[in-house]
């Protein structure tokens, strides 16, 4: 019995951890997509000739890589000062130590013209995805991803 067990764990483990779905999770910010708020989490994944955006079992967007017109990216860095409140109640010196950090969020933007039909979207992905994310697209789009904080746009 004990044998019988072990083998199916060894079995089981594998399979489950290489199970998922290649998919990047990103919270939607806002755009062109109906029916959805910004701060929803979906799934973007890179098919050799397209771009699917999931949400739940559910496809939101499906289009093809060729119509996409701009990549562009950016960063919100902005300092913990209501962890570093809440966290000072109680312990003065790490409150303040956490005052001092300070966190990066990482948005990605799309924009596309899928034969007449114009849109766009912005999406936040994750800190650690970011990267593979932005080198999947350029790689189906032949597009190079621009950097919003380097462009000078005033406003």
């Amino acid at each position: 019995m004990k044998k019988l067990l072990a083998i199916l764990l060894c079995v089981l483990f594998p399979t489950l951890a290489f199970a998922g779905d290649a998919g990047y999770k990103i919270n939607y910010d806002g755009g062109s997509i109906q029916g959805h708020k910004a701060g929803e989490g979906m799934k973007l994944f890179i098919d050799g000739d397209h771009i699917r955006v999931m949400k739940d079992k559910s496809e939101v967007m499906n289009l093809p890589a060729s119509s996409i017109t701009e990549i562009s990216y950016g960063q919100d860095v902005h300092r913990r000062v209501g962890a570093a409140i809440g966290i000072g109640v109680f312990t003065l010196g790490v409150g303040a130590l956490m005052a001092l950090t300070k966190s990066k969020k990482h948005f990605v933007g799309l924009t596309w013209d899928d034969q007449g039909k114009k849109g766009g979207m912005a999406f936040q992905a994750d800190k650690s995805d970011y990267r593979g994310l932005l080198a999947g697209l350029e790689g189906v789009t032949g597009k190079k991803a621009v950097d919003s904080d380097a462009m000078t746009v005033k406003n």
